[in-house]
């Protein structure tokens, strides 16, 4: 059975890749997922703001104790790379800190595993994303994933200028850059599908579908905020494949689908759908790596008890089809899904 696909341009073995997880951030992990049949790592994002903080504990903790005496500065953060020649000079070797740090993983990632690393960067300023995305690519990243968190918390911001945003990112990264570049997005856009042409004509080489972001909530018993962790469950998937079936066919760059894969059911439903891969974190955080070998000989057998003779046959069998209006296709199965609640439930199940 032939499972091979391809990805932002990088051929791949199968559609099954790890997305940016615990499970991803170290070297021993991301050969486990290879061992394991996946097809390629996306590690995990690198933040700007945690370099700030770290850079900015540094520069206190150094004035704290600029008096001190001089035998005891050993215990300083390094300000500056070291000096000793290194006989096989390193994009990190520049990097302070956290940045060092997550561009060593990328260069071991890379060089511990044969298939593609993908560096994920999400930055907060403009020289941000350029920079750390230029440093990503001469760390051996294969490709680079802008995992875009831009939450416009003034009231007067308008959807046009969060829009524009991300395609000026992707402006600065693809000025920088000779790697593939994909976009990791949000669905709350008034227009998700606008916004995914917009950047497919940008030059983006592949899109992400959705980012499932870990939104803060507020405990009542404590009277605190809370930070939100949850893995996805399959209930979350259809959102994503909704708009993988509307844009396959319609934008030139890779989709990637992501949120709710548990089963080899959810991989071949995204595949159905048109996702050219499939992203997976929380099944593999729920079983460990070794459940991506699960997924894949399920798919595989899908795949020849229906008939098709590989993952490109099957691809986007369900997609929207090009020649019909989107929105009219879309209307008929929520009116279809309505009808069918109606049967099951009794009612009007809009009421």
């Amino acid at each position: 059975m032939d499972l091979s696909t391809r990805y932002l341009g990088l051929a791949l073995r199968n559609p099954l890749v790890a997305s940016a997880s615990p499970l991803t951030s170290t070297v021993a992990d991301v050969r486990r997922l290879a061992d394991a049949g996946i097809a390629a790592v996306v590690l995990p994002s690198l933040f700007e703001e945690q370099l700030h903080r770290e850079q900015l504990r540094d520069l206190l903790l150094v004035e704290e104790h600029e008096h001190a005496f001089s035998e005891a500065a050993s215990y300083f953060p390094s300000a500056t790379p070291s000096t000793t020649p290194s006989p096989t000079p390193s994009a990190a070797a520049s990097e302070p800190g956290g940045a060092r740090r997550y561009l060593r993983l990328v260069e071991r990632a890379a060089a511990a595993v044969d298939v593609p690393v993908v560096a994920s960067l999400n930055g907060s300023t403009a020289g941000g994303w350029s920079r750390f995305a230029h440093a990503m690519q001469e760390a051996g990243a294969a490709a680079v994933e802008l995992n875009i968190r831009f939450l416009p918390a003034d009231p007067h911001t308008t959807g046009r200028e969060v829009e524009d945003r991300h395609v000026e990112i992707l402006e600065r990264v693809l000025e920088v850059v000779s790697v593939p570049v994909a976009v990791k997005l949000s669905p709350f856009f008034s227009s998700p599908g606008e916004m995914a042409v917009r950047l497919d004509r940008t030059g983006a080489h592949g899109l992400v579908l959705f980012n499932r972001f870990l939104q803060p909530d507020v405990d009542p018993e404590r009277v605190a905020v809370t930070p939100g962790f949850a893995l996805s469950t399959p209930a979350e998937s259809p959102l994503a494949r909704t708009w993988v079936a509307i844009l396959h066919g319609r934008v030139g760059c890779s989709l990637a689908a992501s949120t709710g894969v548990e089963t080899a059911a959810d991989v071949a439903a995204y595949v159905l759908a048109g996702a050219d891969v499939v992203m997976t974190t929380s099944s593999l955080l729920r079983h460990g790596p070794e459940h991506a070998s699960v997924l894949l000989d399920g798919l595989t057998a899908w795949l020849a008890r229906k008939g098709y003779a590989g993952v490109d046959d099957a691809r986007g069998r369900l997609a929207v089809p090009r020649d019909v209006d989107g929105t009219a296709y879309e209307r008929s199965g929520y009116v279809a899904a309505l009808e069918r609640a109606r049967v099951t439930y009794g009612g009007d199940p809009r009421a």
